[in-house]
């Protein structure tokens, strides 16, 4: 699933798209399991992290 990349030689629309795909991805696996257990618990920290990087890799671009 979520794996430890470099963002910083990527393009600003780039990094912005996986921003977004990550966060989709974070809304579809908290709001999909609500009521059953998730298999992966770590699932959600580790997509919160890597919206974090996405989102540092764009501020220091700047």
């Amino acid at each position: 699933m979520a794996q430890k990349t470099s963002y910083n030689g990527r393009s600003k629309e780039e990094l912005l798209k996986t921003a977004n795909d990550k966060r989709e991805e974070l809304r579809v696996l908290r709001f999909g399991s609500a009521g059953s257990k998730n298999k992966n618990v770590k699932a959600v920290r580790t997509l919160r992290k890597d919206i974090a990087r996405v989102l540092t890799a764009m501020n220091a671009q700047k």
